[in-house]
């Protein structure tokens, strides 16, 4: 949470210094139009700390990008590129406007000045500007400033949600995020969203950056709560998730949270098969050791932390030893022990793992004892 104290403009300049790489930045900058936009510019007005930033240029961006030693990659859609200075991550693009030939669809873009770029954006608290060559003094066409100040999400025109129905998810993290409210005609316009305009992907890909919030159950809570999407017991699913990576290290060490938390609520006949696989998982009480690490072997990690998130606690003894436990016997030891190549070998071998996992045996010599006496029964 941000305080009022905090969303001070005046403080910019030194909240500017403190970016590690933003003087090498700031060099490579003069004398061109080159911007700090969007998101690092809300975070630095809530004394919020960033690593990624985004920066604008009006003209050609391949000079700044050169400057810097970065990678220029020519977009087909627009010209970007990708720069590591210090620590800071930079994304430049040259600015644009945007027209969408039809609701939901990818916009067609062409280069513009810096206030057709801010006019574009989703929200006014990511549609502000702070000057990289010259005094940094914030440009806030939109408010974005007030709204800061007021909590607030707003779109910038009435028809943002039907040019790209995404800023609805996008709406649902910011809000979680930075616990702020919509404000009213925003939420007015966001309850008529119309997802289904947009490709499967997209929507994932949005449902993926939720993924990634420190608390993606909160956005997703909103997301249903909204009635932009159908999510069942996906909300619920993420904040089980949250709580088990937050104290289990061994499901951190095994699985990827984000990972989770996106099939989790991801559309799609693929994820919809995991999530019953996972279902199906919760269901059962595995009596033996043998009997979980069989149950689990194979499954994605992800389907395996969707289980114990829905309640299969006994997928924690399989993540944390069963699934390290190996044999120290081979199918060569069994053949040199006279068992025929063939099935007796598989036989012999999965019987002394089962012996492993329940703890019946400890050592090479009772695991190929075992292995044995299963190869040779008819």
């Amino acid at each position: 949470m941000h305080t009022q104290a905090a969303i001070d403009p005046a403080a910019l300049p030194q909240r500017l210094e403190g970016l590690e790489g933003i003087e090498q930045l700031r060099e490579a900058a003069r004398g061109l139009s080159v911007f700090l936009v969007g998101g690092a510019v809300r975070d630095l007005l809530l004394g919020k700390r960033r690593t990624d930033i985004d920066v604008a240029v009006e003209g050609e961006i391949a000079p700044l990008a050169e400057a810097l030693g970065g990678e220029l990659i020519e977009h087909e859609r627009f010209s970007t590129a990708k720069v590591s200075v210090g620590e800071l991550e930079l994304d430049l693009a040259r600015t644009r406007r945007e027209r969408y030939p039809a609701p939901g669809v990818l916009p067609e873009v062409e280069p513009a000045t810096l206030a057709e770029d801010l006019a574009r954006r989703d929200f006014a608290i990511n549609a502000m500007a702070l000057p990289l060559d010259g005094e940094p003094e914030l440009i806030d066409p939109h408010g974005g400033l007030e709204d800061l100040r007021s909590s607030l999400v707003r779109i910038l025109h009435p028809g943002s949600f039907v040019d790209d129905p995404t800023r609805a998810l996008r709406a649902a993290r910011y809000v979680a995020r930075l616990g702020f409210e919509l404000e009213l005609q925003t939420e007015a316009a966001l309850r008529r969203t119309d997802l289904a305009t947009v490709s499967q992907d997209r929507v994932t890909a949005e449902l993926a950056r939720v993924a990634a919030e420190q608390r993606p159950s909160a956005a997703m809570q909103l997301v249903a709560d909204w009635g932009l999407l159908e999510l069942g017991a996906g909300p619920k699913v993420a904040r089980a998730l949250e709580r088990l990576f937050a104290e289990r290290s061994e499901w951190r060490e095994f699985a990827d949270r984000e990972t989770a938390v996106l099939l989790a609520v991801a559309p799609g006949e693929h994820p919809a098969r995991l999530r019953a696989t996972a279902v199906k998982l919760a269901r059962v009480e595995p009596a033996s050791a043998a009997r979980r690490w069989h149950l689990a072997d194979g499954h994605p990690a992800p389907v395996l932390a969707l289980a114990r998130a829905a309640g299969a606690d006994w997928l924690d003894d399989y993540v944390s030893r069963l699934r390290h436990v190996r044999l120290e016997i081979w199918g060569y030891d069994l053949l040199e022990a006279g068992i025929p190549e063939g099935p007796r070998i598989g036989r012999g071998l999965d019987a002394a793992l089962n012996a492993r996992l329940n703890g019946e045996v400890s050592t090479r010599a009772e695991e190929l004892e075992v292995a044995l006496s299963a190869a040779r029964e008819s």
